[in-house]
């Protein structure tokens, strides 16, 4: 009997998903040493550094164990794990979903492909293993043909793949019979999904396509999408499909035009405005989400009040704002940097701001009665717009129901059953 496998995942949850495949595909291995997998994120340095740090405490903990490095950190500098002793092997973010990868690893000790080449990925492989009895994160597209600066993640990923859209039906279909009540769409820029497959059917499309196909499956949801790939498709997924939960974690990055160009955005101030704007329209119980990046080199002050501006003109509710992290091989990495400390103040009074639009999200919401999945400890769960929440009652967890809000935490609501 083969020893267990632990996978540890870093960053995304296109990662998440993958860890899933990675455990099952370990699993069937032929030897019987206990493995642990690090499947890493290389957004930023310290999500690298803390993937080496995590590699040197396990093999502390565990010297028994082989610690294994794949993701995105090892595909982009497979060397820095290379060096490490505790590191038993290192492999690519392609050849981490090929099943000979794990049945049958030969000697290599660095298995790291060019994720360039035109080389075809490994099949998609059913994913009940992933259904966590509520809610699944399927991928659905691979890659990224743009090159924004200050981003090194197309060089990790390769270029944008799709998923063919009757494959993805059937993964989704084996999660439904498996008990999901709620899959994730995801990709690396999952936006640009379709543009690969014949008939370029476009991300709105596909939604449409999938929930017509999959009356079996309660609620989907989207992943990070780029302003500039919302059409007019996707705008009438979200105004036609009650299923398709009403929820856009925007790729904004800046609320500065001259910033945004010096990342090579494709979309400006007002066209970011301007999508929310009609989004809403479209779905008026829609809520927003967007990642920002605080302190990009060249930043004024006045550019960084815009990012700030930009979260109550959007009446953006979930705010993840990163500081600005050279990557080595990017553009922005040659760029003039702000000092660290006023990086650190910008990324800060960002998160401030964040927390502010999230309470004023929270307290809108009250009296309201909201749609919601149960999905840990019989009270918590997320509603439709994405916001969590906390039952004052138990309830089967998988179970769909409604509730009202009747009071707001920090960053979740309360919500009673009673008398709705």
């Amino acid at each position: 009997m083969n020893a267990p496998v632990e996978v540890v995942t870093f960053g995304c949850r296109l990662n998440a998903a993958e860890s899933e495949r990675v455990r099952a595909l370990a699993a069937a291995r032929s030897d019987d040493r206990p493995t642990i997998v690090l499947n890493t994120c290389a957004v930023t340095t310290a999500a690298e550094r803390d993937a080496r740090r995590m590699a040197r405490k396990l093999k502390r903990e565990r010297p028994d164990a082989d610690i294994v490095v794949t993701g995105c950190a090892a595909q982009r500098d497979p060397a820095q794990f290379a060096a490490m002793p505790e590191v038993a092997r290192i492999v690519g973010n392609r050849e981490k979903l090929r099943p000979e990868t794990w049945t049958a690893p030969g000697d290599a000790r660095v298995v790291v492909g060019d994720i360039m080449s035109p080389a075809p990925d490994a099949p998609a492989m059913p994913e009940t293993a992933a259904a966590t009895g509520t809610r699944a994160v399927v991928e659905a597209q691979q890659g990224c043909d743009h090159r924004c600066t200050f981003c090194i993640i197309p060089f990790t990923r390769g270029p944008s793949r799709s998923e063919p859209l009757g494959a993805l039906a059937a993964r989704i279909a084996a999660l439904c019979a498996a008990g999901t009540r709620e899959v994730v769409l995801s990709g690396v820029d999952l936006a640009s999904y379709g543009h690969d497959l014949p008939g370029r059917p476009g991300l709105g499309r596909a939604v449409r396509r999938l929930l017509a196909n999959l009356p079996q499956l309660p609620r989907l949801r989207l992943s990070s999408i780029d302003p500039a790939e919302i059409d007019d498709d996707l705008v009438t997924a979200f105004a036609a499909e009650e299923r398709l939960m009403p929820y856009a974690h925007l790729s904004l990055q800046s609320g500065d035009d001259l910033i945004l160009k010096r990342m090579r955005r494709r979309h400006s101030r007002a066209q970011a405005i301007a999508i929310a704007a009609r989004l809403r329209r479209a779905r008026p119980d829609i809520a927003f989400g967007a990642d920002l990046i605080a302190g990009f080199p060249t930043e004024s002050p006045e550019a960084a009040a815009a990012s700030l501006r930009i979260l109550d003109e959007m009446d953006i509710a979930f705010v993840h704002a990163f500081a600005f992290d050279p990557r080595p091989g990017t553009p922005a990495a040659r760029m003039p940097k702000l000092p660290a400390a006023e990086v650190a103040a910008r990324a800060a009074a960002l998160r401030a701001a964040g927390r502010t639009r999230l309470r004023s999200h929270l307290e809108a919401r009250v009296g309201h009665e909201l749609d919601i999945l149960v999905e840990s400890e019989g009270t918590g769960g997320h509603a439709a717009d994405f916001t969590r929440v906390r039952l004052d009652h138990p309830a089967p967890r998988g179970t769909l129901l409604r509730a009202r809000a009747c009071a707001a935490a920090a960053d979740h609501l309360i919500a009673t059953t009673r008398a709705v």
